[in-house]
């Protein structure tokens, strides 16, 4: 069972997020091909020891991790970012609240 900082997982997961960014063409970019460079070119055989494994892991995971909170930000951004003002009534509904209404049944007044 592979670990959750396994290589081939960070390795598996910073290639989903080329393909969230590129579309079904990511394996033609130059990135793709620099990623599968640098996880074989760190790859521990029986014959040597990668000294410098940990810390390639290391960068790797970050790397994941900022591609992945770089298109999480932007999914959020383009959500709550609208141009214009929205009305009372939207801004209390997007955070689960509703305004009070007045006896008479009519909502608040501009």
């Amino acid at each position: 069972m592979a670990s959750l900082n396994s290589p081939l997982r960070v390795c598996r997961g910073i290639l989903k997020e080329l393909r969230a960014l590129r579309g079904p063409e990511y394996k033609q970019t130059m990135a793709y091909n620099y990623v599968l460079d640098q996880f074989r070119k760190n790859q521990v055989t029986g014959e040597r020891y990668c000294r410098a494994q940990q810390e390639a892991l290391h960068a790797s995971h970050s790397y994941l991790c900022l591609l992945s909170s770089t298109r999480q930000h932007m999914a959020l951004h383009n959500l709550y970012h609208v141009k214009g003002e929205r009305s009372r009534e939207q801004v209390a509904g997007m955070v689960g609240l509703r305004l009070p209404t007045q006896p008479g049944g009519k909502g608040w007044e501009k």
